[in-house]
């Protein structure tokens, strides 16, 4: 029979089975979206964000270098500033000799600085976007290196709001506060050396409002922190949203959905747009504020510096030049507590980003795993317990045998467990007990990626890339030659399609092949499992959405391409399977009966009742 296996009868209670399933089938699909969870501490990101800088040392240290430079001058201007003061205030008159110096210079250093600023924009631009080309292609090689299980609890909208939108604004902060950052360390530090250097005493008198400056920016940071955060996740689900609904809006418009599709994305929308009012309302109370803790600290500088000016302790210049170094000292403060709102927002897309890159990959192929070379097609399930999530199996102790050349049908109602076979079989989900062998071996005995080159699959849902048919096709064999392309094409009766349309086999297909029927697309999908001649076919509802006359040329191609190699068909229309080896009945999580389609419908049991409701009016 090319089966071993021991079913248990939907009526006998006698027998125990071996093949036992449990639970509901198919991939567990969780809430769309993700849940609000608490931001990390931002020295952990912004430490992981710096590694991606670390690529570009060179460019970082010339642009440290122009900073710096520019910085300088920035310093240097106010002492000039308050050296022409006191130049004009001389008892012995105005020197203009030194005035002419100074002002020569001050415009040179003006002309310098704006050239600098030229140059570190010029720079910050290749240094943001070099940053992020890395930070993209990190993440989108981490997606491919997630188990299935990944994609099957996060919507494809919120994924790509992560890999674009939240990437998209990091490059944006980095482009736009990067220099503003580093010259604010600079000048920071420069600007207190100087006014040292002037007057401590004035110095002290400034100093007073530091402590309010770093109490206000905490008590905000901590609140906006959370709000952006919010808002970035807020962001995602509205995508998921909109990705789901544009890709659906067939069904939207064929079931009149509009209005609640409208009213729903409405209610999403608010949501977001309450949080974004909390993070922008929280971080807009920093400039007022801090212009007037700016205030304070200017008067507390003027009543000193005029109490010292008096008593002839400093002159008038170093009263104008200590103001600019305080006010130096200060505007980086204010800038920085002005960016809080591009900053935090930020933190939050790269937090977001780094979930992705923090979520555990699929397991490893063992260290002396081995290829599948020129495998027979022999198939065991041996005590396979398996569940989508703890504590919730889906398959309990399921074993059977299946020989190689063996044609297997898959049968049942929706949801009893088929399509979770193929997914421990394929090992996009790897079991919780027990093994599955492929020629003898555990699967995971096998590298995955010469594993899975066995199996040729044709999904229910067809999904066709952005590209020209040819290059859809050569998916299934990357080396095929034209002419082994359209036999495969042939064969799966595609050619005669192809070669109607205007550009052939060159003819480009837009977003998952929309350009095309169902029925077309899922030619398409047979053809290029046959161009890739696996050892083992899987075909989950392979000829779901093609016509009956369609589906009967396919089933003769079918036969052809079947022959000498191990078939697994899963099918709720029972015409497609009448003509397997073994056919495998799934009710309820179990395999309750094993045959052929003649001794099945003689037992009378679950596959008679399931043919009979669909064939009732025809004779069998």
């Amino acid at each position: 029979m090319g089966v071993n296996a021991q079913p248990q009868s939907a009526k006998s209670t006698s027998t125990q089975p071996i093949i036992n399933l449990g639970g509901l089938g198919g991939r567990r699909r969780g809430p769309r979206g993700m849940p609000v969870e608490k931001a990390r501490d931002l020295r952990g990101t912004v430490r992981r964000l710096w590694t991606y800088f670390r690529g570009q040392r060179r460019l970082l240290l010339l642009l440290f270098g122009l900073i710096l430079f520019s910085t300088l001058i920035g310093l240097f201007v106010p002492y000039l500033v308050g050296k022409a003061i006191d130049a004009l205030g001389e008892q012995t008159g105005v020197n203009f000799d030194l005035l002419q110096i100074i002002v020569t210079t001050l415009l040179v250093a003006y002309i310098l600085d704006g050239v600098l600023v030229f140059l570190q924009g010029w720079f910050v631009a290749g240094l943001s976007q070099q940053t992020v080309l890395e930070l993209r292609n990190a993440t989108f090689a981490k997606l491919q290196k997630l188990p299935t299980a990944y994609f099957d609890r996060h919507t494809h909208g919120e994924i790509m709001s992560r890999l674009a939108n939240d990437i998209d604004n990091v490059s944006t902060t980095i482009a736009q506060s990067t220099t503003q950052l580093i010259d604010s360390v600079f000048m920071i530090s420069g600007s207190f050396v100087m006014m040292l250097i002037l007057s401590p005493l004035l110095t002290l008198a400034s100093m007073i409002t530091i402590p309010m400056v770093f109490g206000l920016t905490r008590t905000i940071a901590k609140r906006t922190k959370l709000f952006f955060k919010e808002q970035q996740q807020n962001l995602g689900i509205l995508n998921g949203h909109i990705e789901e609904m544009i890709t659906g809006i067939e069904i939207v418009k064929a079931f009149n959905y509009e209005e609640q599709v409208i009213d729903d994305f409405a209610k999403i929308n608010q949501q977001l747009c309450q949080v974004g009012i909390k993070a922008q309302t929280w971080s807009g109370f920093i400039m007022p504020l801090m212009n007037v803790i700016n205030n304070i600290g200017f008067t507390a500088v003027a009543a000193v510096g005029g109490v010292l000016a008096v008593h002839n302790l400093i002159t008038v210049g170093i009263i104008a030049s200590f103001l600019s170094y305080s006010r130096q000292f200060v505007r980086p403060l204010n800038e920085v507590a002005n960016l809080f709102n591009t900053l935090q927002s930020a933190i939050a897309s790269a937090e977001r980003v780094f979930e992705i890159m923090d979520q555990p990959e699929e397991a490893a192929d063992l260290e002396n795993a081995i290829d599948l070379d020129e495998p027979e097609g022999r198939v065991e399930f041996v005590n396979v317990t398996f569940g989508y999530e703890p504590g919730v199996d889906v398959c309990k102790n399921m074993s059977f045998t299946i020989e190689p050349g063996t044609r297997v049908a898959i049968v049942g109602p929706t949801g009893a467990g088929k399509t979770t076979i193929i997914n421990l079989l394929t090992r996009f989900y790897d079991v919780d007990q027990g093994q599955i062998l492929i020629d003898g071996k555990d699967i995971r005995e096998y590298h995955r990626a010469s594993l899975r080159k066995v199996f040729g699959i044709v999904l229910q849902d067809t999904y066709l890339f952005s590209g020209t048919i040819e290059d859809n096709l050569r998916y299934g064999r990357i080396d095929a030659s034209k002419e082994e392309i359209r036999e495969a094409a042939r064969l799966a009766n595609a050619d005669h399609f192809i070669c109607r349309l205007p550009l052939g086999y060159q003819t480009p297909l837009t977003e998952s092949g929309s350009n095309l029927s169902q029925g077309q697309r899922q030619l398409l999908a047979i053809a290029r499992a046959i161009l890739a001649n696996p050892k083992i076919l899987i075909l989950d509802e392979a000829t779901s959405n093609v016509d009956t006359r369609t589906e009967l040329q396919i089933q003769e191609a079918m036969v052809e391409l079947m022959e000498g190699k191990t078939s697994f068909v899963i099918a709720h229309r029972l015409s497609t399977i009448r003509d397997a080896d073994v056919i495998m009945v799934v009710d309820q999580g179990q395999i309750v009966e094993v045959g052929n389609h003649q001794q099945l419908l003689a037992q009378q049991g679950v596959y008679y009742r399931l043919y009979d409701n669909q064939f009732k009016n025809l004779a069998i």
